[in-house]
Formats: structure tokens, C-alpha cells, sequence
């Protein structure tokens, strides 16, 4: 019968170039990992913030038009010339009714400001988030071109870039 041999991965001679370009590839996959989620997560947080902004200006407007149709109302009893006890409570219930939309308007209108400069803030900090994302992928390319050419000039090249990505990233956390 013949023999069989079975080769082991550990009989090859070892690599340790092979070996570090992996582990850098390895790092830089987590890292890019860890951009991803910050990017998607500030998207979602700038679309919230959008809509918030969005929900709140149409609680503005619904709030201008109930102002409006008082002003509405004291306009018709001063046209039909009402000067009864009736027309003076409702003019004088009126009244109250402006100074509270008035007030409403005001708070209604500062938090709508409030939510869009924080999306706007979102959407920066996102994308500087996408920029470095962006260069942790070439990065991560660039690092594994190594195992197709063996040329040193990749690796070399996938540290700059993963650098130029983490400091982008970095940049949003920041803004």
C-alpha cells in the first residue's frame, strides 16, 4: 500500500511579513468596523433630528393659524360693531388666548431651531464619519494588495491611509 503523506500548514516555512500585513489588516478591519457604525449611527441621529426640527415647525404652523383665526374672530366683532356684554368676554377671552399663542409660538419656534442646528451638527460630524470610513477601506485594500504582488509599497501605503482615516474619524467626534 502506498503512504500517504499529509502536509501541515507548519511544515511551510513562516512568514512573519505575511503574518504583521495580516494582523494590519485585521486592525484595520475593525477599525473601519467601528467608523461604520459611528457613520450610520450619526445618520440616523441627523434623520431623527430632521424630522423632531420637521414635527415642530408644523406644530408652529398649526399654532400661527390658531392665532391667526383669533385675530380673525376680534376683526368680524369689530366690523359688526359688537358692544355687548357677550362680544367684550370673548374679545377679552381672545386676548388671553394670543398672549398664551404668542408665548407657545415662541418656545415652539426655539426647540425647531434647536433640533435642526443639531442635525445640522449630525450631518457634519457624519461626514467626517464617511470620509474616514472611506479611507479605512482603501486602506484595507491597499493592505491586501500585499498578498497578491509581496510588495512592501501596499502595507506602507494602507498605514497612511488608515491613519489619514482614523484622524478624519477622530475629527467628528469633535465637531
Amino acid at each position: 500500500m502506498a503512504e500517504l503523506e499529509i502536509h501541515h500548514e507548519s511544515e511551510h516555512a513562516i512568514d512573519p511579513t505575511g503574518q504583521s500585513v495580516g494582523i494590519l489588516a485585521a486592525v484595520l478591519a475593525v477599525l473601519l468596523a467601528i467608523v461604520t457604525i459611528a457613520s450610520h449611527r450619526t445618520h440616523t441621529a441627523a434623520i431623527i433630528d430632521k424630522a423632531n426640527a420637521n414635527d415642530a415647525w408644523s406644530h408652529y404652523q398649526s399654532s400661527r393659524l390658531k392665532y391667526h383665526n383669533l385675530e380673525l374672530g376680534e376683526n368680524l366683532l369689530a366690523v359688526l360693531q359688537a358692544k355687548n356684554g357677550a362680544a367684550e368676554k370673548m374679545l377679552a377671552d381672545y386676548q388671553l388666548q394670543k398672549k398664551k399663542y404668542e408665548k407657545q409660538q415662541a418656545e415652539i419656534s426655539a426647540e425647531a431651531t434647536r433640533d435642526q442646528e443639531e442635525a445640522e451638527r449630525d450631518e457634519h460630524r457624519a461626514l467626517r464619519y464617511d470620509l474616514g470610513e472611506g479611507f479605512l477601506e482603501i486602506a484595507l485594500v491597499l493592505t491586501s494588495l500585499f498578498f497578491i504582488s509581496r510588495k512592501k509599497m501596499f502595507p506602507a501605503l494602507g498605514v497612511l491611509a488608515g491613519l489619514a482615516g482614523v484622524v478624519l474619524a477622530a475629527t467628528g467626534l469633535l465637531v
